[in-house]
């Protein structure tokens, strides 16, 4: 399309861009080589007010348009990488053992530098644009993620946003395709840990022990029940229990099984709901086998609401770029996590997806971004710009 077409000479270079960051990724905070290859970038385009640092290795970074006074508006890309040994097989692979970017935040990053060096040359529009560069989307290393951080640290009242905007990748999403919908978007991630504390033994004489792990078991099935026999179908309840630790032989009943999970939903009296009554049912089990059991609930990421008048400008920007058929608006809601909720949380805005083509699914070792998309995010960003600051 024409209009997509505009922004295919940043493709070769925003490709190479991507592909170092590929090859070189980081995990939560330790963003160092990124953040420092995301600042030279940006100087090298001309802007001059950059802030680094932020949230540990956060940056923010403003242009300012030629039409005269107006807003400031912020748009947001992810940097960090996953704990995760890449098997895609590219040319570009990660040159860090266990460590990969398997969500495609390398390319986020580079579509928004792209929308950065264009901005940067035309400055076709009024007020200014915050371009907001995050640490520790993944995984905040035992901390608060770096969206929190980052609003925490001042940046929507620091730098006048009164919008914010985001953007992720969409795995079996056509490219040059665009999805979004009105309200929640992204569910909200809460974690948990469960220790069954039983009485140990040797494996060939159960009756001799309370065993945890059968107990283990029983909580994991029943809490499968809350989900599929006390929610009201029509809401959204997700419980998985992602990690079991139990002996460290065969022949040994341990004396106690560790166990870990998350919790996604939607509104927060279900939220509510599944702390009280997964503690209630884990105690219950147990209780019932004479084990004890210790519950912990953390509450990790709210539900990413999309605002409507900023949804609405969303998709016009998307619409203005690939067509109306194009672009899906009433997207079905994702029960991941996404912590662009907190800045959603401290201002209004929109959060969008765009399409990646039949790719592997993110957080897969085979996962790789797209390269025919970033032409596609750039423009958006452009036009999104363009729309809302409209000089």
């Amino acid at each position: 399309m024409k209009r997509v077409d505009m922004f295919r000479e940043l493709h070769a270079e925003a490709t190479e861009w991507r592909r170092y960051l590929h090859q070189h990724p980081e995990l939560d905070y330790r963003l160092h080589n990124t953040a420092r290859f995301v600042t030279e970038k940006l100087a090298s385009f001309g802007i001059n007010r950059i802030e680094t640092g932020i949230a540990e290795t956060g940056i923010v970074a403003v242009i300012q348009g030629e039409g005269g006074e107006g807003p400031t508006i912020g748009l947001r890309a992810d940097m960090d990488a996953l704990p995760i040994l890449e098997a895609s097989n590219k040319p570009w692979s990660s040159t860090t053992p266990g460590q990969m970017h398997a969500c495609g935040h390398d390319g986020h990053t580079a579509m928004l530098l792209g929308a950065a060096k264009h901005l940067a040359r035309t400055r076709k529009f009024k007020g200014s644009v915050a371009l907001i560069f995050q640490p520790a989307e993944e995984d905040g290393g035992g901390d608060r993620l770096g969206g929190q951080k980052m609003v925490e640290a001042g940046i929507m009242d620091r730098y006048g946003i009164s919008r914010v905007f985001g953007m992720h990748n969409a795995p079996g999403m056509e490219v040059g395709k665009f999805g979004i919908c009105h309200g929640p978007v992204m569910a909200a991630q809460d974690d948990f840990d469960i220790v069954v504390q039983g009485r140990g033994g040797h494996a060939a004489a159960p009756h001799r022990t309370i065993d945890p792990v059968v107990i283990a078991a029983q909580i994991i099935i029943s809490l499968q029940t809350l989900v599929s026999r006390s929610t009201d179908p029509i809401d959204s309840l997700v419980i998985s229990v992602t990690k079991l630790k139990g002996a460290p032989a065969n022949n040994i009943i341990p004396d106690r099984v560790e166990m870990s999970g998350t919790v996604r939903t939607l509104v927060p009296s279900l939220r509510d709901f599944a702390e009280r009554q997964m503690q209630k049912t884990a105690q219950g089990v147990a209780r019932a086998f004479g084990a004890e059991v210790e519950f912990n609930y953390q509450r990790y990421v709210p539900v990413t609401v999309n605002h409507a008048e900023e949804t609405n400008l969303a998709i016009e920007a998307a619409r203005n770029l690939v067509g109306r058929d194009a672009v899906d608006d009433k997207l079905r809601v994702r029960m991941g996590a996404e912590d662009f909720a907190y800045m959603l949380e401290a201002r209004p805005g929109a959060f969008i997806f765009v399409g990646n083509g039949p790719t592997t699914g993110v957080h897969h070792p085979a996962y790789d971004f797209n390269d025919e998309t970033i032409p596609y995010g750039i423009g958006y960003w452009v036009y999104l710009v363009e729309t809302v600051l409209a000089a």
